[in-house]
């Protein structure tokens, strides 16, 4: 059995990444909520948010505040 595809050998062939085409460029909004950490967004507020299609994309901590970043495709 070959483990050509697990661990090339060096100096060996490279796999070939595959190619991936998009047909149109996608445009996003964002939305910040800054808090504090222990106030961040109830489960009613991040409800709604999903509702209106936001999707939490990151959170940075830094110290007692916290950034909840979110993302949807502009219309």
């Amino acid at each position: 059995m070959s483990n050509r595809f697990n661990s090339p050998a060096p100096g060996g062939p490279v796999p070939i990444a595959p190619m991936v085409y998009v047909r149109e460029k996608s445009v996003w909004q964002y939305k910040i909520l800054i808090r504090g950490v222990a106030q961040g967004p109830n489960e009613d507020e991040l409800n709604a948010l999903g509702k209106d299609g936001w999707e939490l994309a990151a959170v940075l901590l830094q110290g007692s505040v916290a950034h909840f970043y979110f993302k949807r495709m502009k219309d």
